[in-house]
C-alpha cells in the first residue's frame, strides 16, 4: 500500500471520532522480535511494530445510522521489508473494514455500505459494495450482497491482468428457515466474476472466477444433541462438485459425558476459492482430503479433574493415511483463576507417500506431549505452554531435527479498566527453523465517549 494510503487511512480513521454522538475506539500496538536459524540460509531477524486501531461510531444523526472503520499499519525497526508489503518498503497498511450500517425497526433488517465482510456457508469473502439482510414471515432470512472484489497483489503482472480482468463484480445471497426447537437452514450462492477465462478474447491459462453453492444446517432440538455443519459445491469445478463437507454431532450423555463426532471432506483446490482473502489459506494446494474424528469428554468427581480422549482418521490423496489418537486432562479451580492441562497423542502415519525423486516415502509418525497453565492473580495473569514433538525417522524439511519442541512464556497486566499490557517469549527448534526465539510486547486499549452520556 503507498505511503498517501497510510495517511488517508489514518486521517480517516481518527477523524472519524467527531463525526458520531457515541464513539467507541478500539486498538492493539505491538512490538516483536523473532530471530530465527535455518541450515542454509543467513540468520535473520525481524522487528516489525504493528498499530491496529478500530471505530464504532453510533447515532450518526439518527439511532438507526453508525459508522465502523478497522484498519492497521506496520513498520519493521529493522532493515528487513515488511512481509505484507507488496514492495521493498517496510512499511505496510491496510484497511479491512469500513463501512456505514442503518438498522431498521422492524425484521431485524439492515443495509451496509463500504467495505465490508461476508461469512456464509460458501465462504469468507471482503466487499466493496452493499449489503442487507432482513427477517421474513413464517420464520425465513434472506440476505444478499453485490459490488467489487477487494483485490489481492500477484507477482506476474501478466497474472494480474488476467486476475483483474475477470475478478469484475462479486455477488451472492443466502435464505434461510428457522424452526423452534429444532434449528436453522440456509442455501447460500456466491460468484466472484462474470467473465470465465474460457470466454475471454485471449483464453487465460488460469481460471480467477469463483461459482460457488452452498447449503448450511443447525440442529438443535434440545440440551443434550447439537447437529452443526454445511456442504459447498463448486460449480464450476471440473473435477468434483463437492468443495467441501464439515458436519459435527455432539451427544450429552448425562450431565457428565460429552460424545462429539467429526466428517470432514474437502477438495482444496476449490476448498481455498471459498475466499477472496488468499493471505489466509494455501491458494496453491491441490489434493483430496478425508477425515472423520470422535472425542470423550467427561467431567469426572475426582478433584474437579475433566478428561478427554479422542482419535481422528485422516486421508489425502498425495501424501498417505494418517491416525492420531490421545488423551488430555485438565483441571481448573473453583473461581477459574488456575487452570493446567497436560495431554500426549501418537500420530501414526507409516503408509505417508511422497512425489519426490530425491527423497522416497517415509514416515512421519510422531509422539507428542504438552503441558500449559493459566494463573490469574489480582490484576496479573500469567501462562506457561510447553510441547516437545519426537519423530520416529529423521524428516529433510525439519531442517535435520527428528526432535521439535516449543516454549511460550506470557505476562499481562490489566493497568486500568480500559487498558492491557502483555508481552511473551518463546523458543524452540521447529520444522521452519532449527533454533526460533521470539518476543512481543502488546498493549490493548479502549475508549469511549459521547455528547449525550455516552461512556
Amino acid at each position: 500500500m503507498k505511503r498517501h494510503t497510510h495517511v488517508a487511512l489514518l486521517a480517516t480513521l481518527m477523524s472519524a471520532t467527531a463525526w458520531g454522538q457515541e464513539v467507541s475506539v478500539y486498538g492493539l500496538t505491538m512490538a516483536q522480535m523473532w530471530k530465527s536459524e535455518t541450515p542454509g540460509f543467513d540468520k535473520t531477524t525481524y522487528t516489525p511494530a504493528t498499530q491496529f486501531l478500530g471505530i464504532d461510531a453510533t447515532k450518526l444523526g439518527s439511532e438507526k445510522l453508525s459508522l465502523h472503520l478497522f484498519g492497521w499499519g506496520q513498520t519493521d525497526l529493522g532493515k528487513v521489508p515488511s512481509r505484507f508489503s507488496d514492495n521493498e518498503s517496510k512499511n505496510a497498511g491496510y484497511l479491512s473494514y469500513g463501512y456505514l450500517q442503518y438498522q431498521f425497526n422492524q425484521a431485524n433488517a439492515e443495509l451496509k455500505a463500504g467495505r465490508f465482510t461476508v461469512n456464509q456457508s460458501t465462504g469468507f469473502e471482503q466487499v466493496d459494495g452493499v449489503s442487507g439482510r432482513t427477517d421474513l414471515i413464517n420464520g425465513f432470512t434472506v440476505s444478499a450482497f453485490a459490488g467489487k472484489p477487494v483485490l489481492f497483489k500477484t507477482v506476474d503482472p501478466v497474472s494480474q491482468k488476467d486476475h483483474d480482468y475477470q475478478h469484475d463484480v462479486i455477488f451472492g445471497a443466502r435464505l434461510g428457515w428457522r424452526a423452534a426447537r429444532f434449528g436453522e437452514l440456509g442455501l447460500s450462492y456466491t460468484q466472484d466474476g462474470t467473465d470465465p477465462a474460457a470466454n475471454l478474447a485471449h483464453p487465460s491459462a488460469t481460471e480467477y472466477t469463483r461459482r460457488r453453492l452452498g447449503a448450511d444446517i443447525s440442529v438443535t432440538p434440545g440440551m443434550a444433541f447439537d447437529l452443526r455443519g454445511r456442504t459447498v459445491f463448486d460449480v464450476s469445478n471440473e473435477r468434483s462438485n463437492v468443495a467441501e463437507h464439515d458436519y459435527t454431532a455432539s451427544f450429552k450423555l448425562g450431565s457428565q459425558v460429552t460424545l462429539s463426532g467429526n466428517y470432514a471432506q474437502r477438495d482444496f483446490k476449490y476448498y481455498f476459492a471459498g475466499t477472496n482473502l488468499p493471505s489466509l489459506f494455501r491458494v496453491d494446494e491441490n489434493d483430496l482430503f478425508k477425515g472423520h474424528g470422535v472425542s470423550l469428554t467427561w467431567n469426572t468427581p475426582f478433584w474437579g479433574i475433566q478428561a478427554v480422549a479422542d482419535y481422528r482418521h485422516m486421508n489425502r490423496l498425495s501424501y498417505g493415511e494418517t491416525n492420531r489418537g490421545g488423551g488430555e486432562l485438565r483441571w481448573a479451580s473453583s473461581d477459574r483463576k488456575v487452570l493446567v492441562g497436560a495431554s500426549a497423542h501418537y500420530t501414526n502415519a507409516q503408509v505417508t507417500l511422497l512425489v519426490d525423486a530425491t527423497n522416497p516415502a517415509r514416515s512421519l509418525s510422531n509422539g507428542e506431549v504438552r503441558a500449559y497453565g493459566i494463573v490469574t492473580k489480582d490484576k496479573f495473569t500469567g501462562s506457561l505452554d510447553a510441547i516437545y514433538q519426537k519423530f520416529k525417522a529423521s524428516n529433510p524439511y525439519m531442517a535435520g531435527l527428528k526432535n521439535a519442541h516449543e516454549v511460550i512464556a506470557s505476562l499481562g497486566y490489566q493497568a486500568t479498566k480500559n487498558v492491557k499490557v502483555s508481552g511473551d517469549i518463546s523458543n524452540g527448534s521447529t520444522p521452519a527453523a532449527k533454533n526460533e526465539t521470539r518476543g512481543s510486547l502488546r498493549a490493548e486499549y479502549r475508549f469511549g465517549f459521547g455528547k449525550k452520556g455516552g461512556q
